[in-house]
């Protein structure tokens, strides 16, 4: 079967979430998956099992501690497969934000006096700040200022910025404001023939595609799973060769037990154990619209990221191209989705109202979304926004569907 033609088959997605046919959600269409997004019956259930059998501490002789260690090391086991990492090089802690402050304070060995640090004003903050405080110790920070014309970050601007004393560079992989995916590729290319170390943040990317971290060649890659249909933990990638060099960040019997190392207090265990349950909704979609075939699990992702990327392109274009066109409405980055150069996420200001009445009409409708800065108060004052009221954003995930779309849309011609 053509993976290009094959479609997503929404019914089945939506049966897969029982968000859908709760009686406080159903009548809901839900645009601020950015923000967090629901979760699929079988990490419910993994989590049910857990707190109800397993809930005890791991990787003792009992059968309920050993079952519950032996699920904490699949979920790991699993999740470093679906993007192409080895087991030792991911580590699942409280958040992204928490993942990156404990990395930058670990990176600083490498950090001597006038060393320079890239940092993005396109970022989430959490990719910014923790690199940012660098300075403390003698590091000289350099912004990458994305184009105030295409709200791109321009490859060709940051060569002029990288210099001999550039030591780490943090940059995001999909802005959560612009909807832009970067080229994380070229820019690990570009950085690594400079000997600089790479930071990508994942978190607006992945839930619109799993990563594969080898392809992209970074040194270090997070994101939040808690976007990408599990509960509120961090995930965070690190090669080994890196990993294995950092200092120890943990308790002290644990030197030299990467990645563990810039892990403190390790990860919530019911929480991790539940991750296994995203890999069944994987596998679920998978067998669901492909023949069953032995192929890897990183290549069974690679089909299903083409399955989602191609329904995310049908149902957001409609409502990227109406935004555009409206002359009282701003949009943020790109009007059109062409072979994943976006994401759906979607920000863009009103010139009649402010983002605040504009997102209170919406929720009005049974439009779940919000206003925000979003943590990319930076971003915003690029682009003239004032952080308070910031902007409007509706963000889409594969879930959703052509018909809340085209709801959307009545929506704000009747009320907008």
């Amino acid at each position: 079967m053509n993976i290009y033609n094959t479609r997503l088959d929404i019914e089945f997605v939506r049966s897969q979430f029982p968000a859908f046919s709760d009686p406080l959600c159903k009548d809901w269409s839900f645009f601020e998956n950015a923000g967090g997004s629901y979760v699929p019956k079988n990490v419910i259930d993994k989590l049910n099992a857990f707190m109800t059998s397993t809930k005890v501490q791991p990787y003792a002789e009992y059968d309920m501690s050993k079952i519950a260690g032996e699920n904490m090391d699949k979920a790991l086991k699993l999740f470093a497969q679906m993007i192409n990492a080895k087991q030792n090089e991911i580590l699942i802690g409280g958040s992204t934000s928490i993942n990156l402050y404990v990395l930058s304070n670990a990176l600083k060995k490498f950090i001597n006096k006038g060393d320079e640090v890239i940092v993005t004003n396109q970022d989430h903050e959490a990719n910014i700040s923790p690199w940012r405080r660098l300075k403390k110790i003698g590091a000289k920070i350099i912004e990458w200022k994305f184009d105030l014309n295409s709200h791109e970050l321009i490859i060709s601007d940051l060569e002029k910025l990288i210099t001999k004393k550039t030591k780490i560079l943090a940059v995001t992989h999909c802005s959560n404001i612009v909807g832009s995916i970067n080229n994380l590729k070229k820019i690990s290319e570009l950085a690594h023939k400079n000997n600089i170390i790479v930071i990508g943040d994942g978190v607006s990317y992945a839930p619109h595609g799993l990563p594969n971290v080898k392809e992209l060649d970074v040194d270090f890659y997070t994101f939040s799973l808690y976007k990408t249909y599990g509960p509120h933990l961090g995930l965070l990638y690190g090669k080994e060769e890196i990993l294995k060099e950092l200092p120890n960040e943990n308790h002290e019997f644990l030197d030299g037990e990467y990645p563990y190392t810039i892990n403190p207090g390790g990860s919530n265990h019911e929480e991790l154990a539940s991750l296994v349950g995203i890999h069944e909704y994987f596998e679920n979609l998978y067998n669901h619209h492909f023949k069953k075939e032995n192929l890897k699990l990183i290549d069974k992702i690679r089909k299903i990221n083409i399955l989602i990327s191609t329904h995310e392109e049908t149902i957001a274009n409609p409502l990227l191209e109406y935004i555009d066109k409206r002359d009282d409405l701003n949009l943020i980055g790109k009007n059109k989705i062409i072979n994943k150069n976006r994401a759906p996420t979607i920000s863009f200001t009103s010139n009649k109202i402010s983002s605040k009445q504009l997102s209170n009409k919406l929720v009005d409708n049974k439009i779940a979304t919000r206003n925000d800065n979003f943590y990319a108060w930076r971003c915003l004052k690029a682009l003239g926004i004032t952080s308070d009221d910031g902007v409007i954003r509706l963000s889409l995930v594969h879930y959703n569907s052509l018909e809340e779309t085209k709801n959307l849309i009545k929506i704000f011609e009747n009320y907008i």
